[in-house]
């Protein structure tokens, strides 16, 4: 615990340093906590840039901004279409490159119409652990990840959190809807508000850590693949009255929302598993990336 509150003071040193700051809030674990953080350390001269695209869900928009207009917190919301972008679009396997290129323009502009100082965003320590070639843009725009900077890992941001009280301490992880679909397979709104649409209906049945992949067959078809901790794949095979079983069920329901053919992943949830095809010199190539990065 002792080293836990020196991360802490050390992350608001970082952040009094700053003078004021825009934070790149989407409302999950990490930008929260951030936010929250940078408006203790500089007396709320502080902006939430939130962004709207095809990538994320309504939900996540709709709770970022709730928590800003609870707390009085000085809000821009910018609406991107990222899939203008053909980098993006084309979904090559260093498309979160891209991707964050063009939306941290995007913050960076609006910040500097603003005034709203030193742009930062959320990233943690255990972001270098997987294939994360958004990094690169980030390092490469100038923005400052204050969380990674003072070490902080992800529990240790959810302890600080649950600590202060954030709603979000022990709200499930969170990636951007085109990690749903694999490298390669070209990215379209009707995809992406399909997958969305399925993890809704999950979610409203009271899963919380949960994936559903989108995958072309060779005919063209579209085939949902459910990812669940392993502990909670059984209730899929639970009977509802009437309805047969929670999976029998869940397979109607995606169907009808555009899905031909509806699995359940038997390896369970598991962070970045389609980041698991990609050659293993393109994901060593980004870590070492990450590597320099923390050396400098």
């Amino acid at each position: 615990m002792r080293e836990l509150m020196q991360k802490q003071a050390g992350l608001s040193r970082i952040l009094r340093g700053c003078g004021s700051a825009a934070v790149a809030f989407s409302g999950g674990v990490d930008s929260t906590f951030l936010l929250w953080a940078a408006m203790d350390a500089l007396n709320g001269n502080v902006t939430a840039i939130t962004v709207r695209s095809p990538f994320f869900p309504d939900r996540e928009a709709e709770e970022a901004a709730a928590f800003c207009a609870e707390h009085g917190i000085r809000q821009i919301i910018l609406d991107v279409d990222v899939l203008d972008v053909p980098e993006i679009r084309d979904n090559p396997a260093d498309r979160c490159y891209h991707c964050k290129k063009a939306l941290f323009r995007k913050i960076t502009e609006a910040a500097d119409q603003a005034g709203a100082g030193v742009v930062m965003e959320g990233s943690n320590l255990d972001d270098d652990a997987d294939y994360r070639p958004g990094r690169r843009a980030i390092r490469e725009l100038g923005i400052r990840g204050p969380l990674r900077e003072a070490g902080l890992s992800k529990d240790e941001i959810r302890t600080l959190s649950e600590e202060l009280g954030l709603p979000t301490w022990n709200k499930p992880a969170f990636a951007c809807l085109a990690s749903r679909i694999p490298y390669g397979e070209i990215l379209t709104c009707e995809k992406l508000r399909m997958v969305e649409a399925a993890e809704d209906l999950l979610l409203g049945l009271g899963f919380t850590q949960l994936r559903v992949r989108a995958h072309e067959t060779a005919a063209g078809k579209t085939m949902a693949r459910i990812e669940l901790p392993a502990g909670d794949i059984p209730r899929m095979f639970m009977e509802q009255e009437g309805e047969g079983s929670m999976g029998s069920m869940v397979s109607r329901r995606l169907k009808e929302l555009g899905f031909s053919f509806v699995s359940l992943d038997l390896e369970g949830y598991r962070m970045g598993s389609l980041n698991q095809e990609l050659p293993a010199e393109v994901v060593a190539r980004e870590r070492v990336s990450s590597a320099d990065e923390r050396v400098e």
